[in-house]
């Protein structure tokens, strides 16, 4: 090889390093504005987030100018005292009324005891929660049949599982 085919590869080599160069700082200085972009919409999204929150804040304190203003001019409601508190459910009670000839029986709460026998098909229960109705699981698994055990695998209709719908 010549010194001038080496001179001329060390000057291609030269050129290629400065283009490399340039390159890799164009990459980054891209790459650099590209995530100050990326920065921008998040701020843009945190500030309209904040101005929405804002709008609903001025508009929740307006009505409730409003609702002052009506409570002031229409209502006259103030805000209770403390004497109209009660302490527990005696003081309460003492505020009701006996119950009138005529009213219906309270409603109490329901409990199985010991020796009561749950209602049938009370273990039947649905996929979605609900117990089945009884007259839809079919009377072999039942065990209505003369001299039948119930089977251990129980067809019940899918209008059962669904709800209480009548075939």
């Amino acid at each position: 090889m010549t010194q001038q085919t080496r001179l001329r590869h060390m000057g291609w080599l030269a050129v290629l390093s400065v283009c490399t160069v340039f390159y890799l700082a164009l990459h980054l200085k891209v790459h650099a504005v590209q995530s100050e972009v990326v920065r921008s919409e998040r701020q843009i999204v945190a500030l309209q987030t904040e101005k929405s929150m804002l709008e609903t804040e001025f508009e929740t304190r307006a009505n409730q100018e409003q609702l002052a203003s009506w409570n002031r001019i229409d209502f006259g409601y103030t805000a209770p005292a403390a004497a109209q508190f009660v302490e527990n459910e005696r003081q309460l009670a003492m505020f009701g009324t006996p119950r009138a000839a005529g009213a219906p029986a309270p409603i109490l709460v329901a409990a199985i005891g010991e020796g009561d026998k749950p209602p049938p098909f009370a273990k039947f229960v649905s996929p979605l929660g609900r117990p089945v109705d009884g007259q839809l699981i079919d009377a072999s698994a039942r065990g209505d049949e003369q001299g039948s055990r119930p089977s251990a695998t129980i067809s019940i209709p899918l209008a059962a599982a669904i709800g209480n719908v009548r075939e």
